[in-house]
């Protein structure tokens, strides 16, 4: 049977290095309208503190490689694109960049706006801090898309982000060490519904957890998670959710080093995620209602010739996408 010009469109859309870069190849409109499900950009690295400052330069890397990534999912049977309607939204207008709260500011309105259109949003970063402002944004009061309700977190990562004893982080007040302490008291996210999974990081002090504890997080770290499984795992953070509001957010530091070498905090002393566990861990989010995700602390100046830590930051996005998607399938 001869090709068509459908199928060479198809071959070569596949290629990343070819055509407009787009994430997933998803029709880039600034305007919501329309819009299901709307990826973003957040190219801020103010919130880190560190001399760690090309977080940044995440989304435009993964725009890049992401259209060679999966098109259907097939543990769902679910072609996302084809049962949601998804734009590239393109990236949060960041003018005062070099400034942190101003930024968070930002973000914040750009995702206020979003939720009262009810649009759920799957984003690429950025540093961590970056979390603070799209929640501060989704859950604002009245929001439309939580029902006025308050988040479930569920936040993959090596670090706690709770260090709420500290008044700033290098100059950053509402930083990406800070952002998991502040949600909480203004009342954006609710830690007793929400986990933070796969801690591991290099121990400074003995009590480094203890801010999380004090605010009602449930704390899964690697080496408990390496003793439980992941079936014990889901099971707790499921079990502290229910039918509330889910925000999942994926810390690339959470995986190995081997994995994802390319992340603005590096614990290479001890083992993390593999792929295989994140993604499990990620599919078993399904079924909750998730409203809104991100994937963050990409550092692609460190990254591999072959890109590795982007791919696999475009993997991540897949999956939570495609949780979004299958959620709406279901309501329909």
């Amino acid at each position: 049977m001869p090709q068509t010009d459908g199928d060479h469109k198809k071959v070569m859309e596949a290629l990343y290095w070819w055509g407009i870069p787009t994430l997933f190849r998803c029709p880039y409109d600034e305007n919501p309208t329309g819009c299901d499900i709307g990826l973003v950009g957040v190219p801020h690295s103010s919130g880190n503190g560190t001399t760690e400052k090309d977080q940044h330069l995440g989304p435009r890397a993964v725009r890049d490689v992401s259209p060679i990534g999966r098109r259907v999912h097939g543990k769902y049977q679910l072609d996302p694109w084809a049962e949601s309607r998804i734009f590239d939204l393109g990236d949060v207008p960041l003018p005062e960049a070099n400034d942190n709260e101003a930024s968070i500011q930002r973000i914040t309105d750009y995702y206020a706006r979003l939720a009262q259109r009810e649009i759920s949003t799957v984003s690429i970063g950025g540093d961590h801090s970056v979390t603070g402002g799209i929640l501060q944004g989704l859950a604002c009061e009245g929001s439309k898309l939580t029902k006025g309700k308050k988040v479930a977190l569920l936040h993959f990562d090596a670090h706690t982000d709770t260090f709420h004893n500290l008044d700033h982080w290098l100059g950053a007040k509402k930083s990406a060490a800070h952002w998991a302490s502040y949600l909480v008291q203004q009342g954006q996210v609710d830690a007793n519904l929400s986990s933070q999974i796969g801690i591991r990081g290099n121990l400074r002090t003995l009590d480094w957890t203890t801010t999380s504890a004090d605010l009602g997080y449930q704390l899964i770290t690697k080496e408990q998670f390496d003793e439980i499984g992941t079936e014990e795992t889901i099971r707790r953070f499921r079990d502290r959710i229910g039918d509330d509001p889910v925000y999942v957010t994926f810390d690339l530091d959470c995986l190995d080093p081997s994995i994802a070498p390319a992340v603005s905090n590096l614990e290479a002393g001890s083992n993390g995620f593999s792929i295989d566990q994140a993604n499990s861990l990620l599919r078993g989010i399904r079924g909750l209602n998730v409203i809104g995700a991100d994937v963050v602390c990409l550092m692609p100046t460190k990254d591999n010739p072959n890109k590795i830590t982007s791919m696999v930051a475009m993997s991540i996005m897949f999956e939570l996408i495609c949780l979004i998607s299958d959620k709406q399938r279901r309501l329909r």
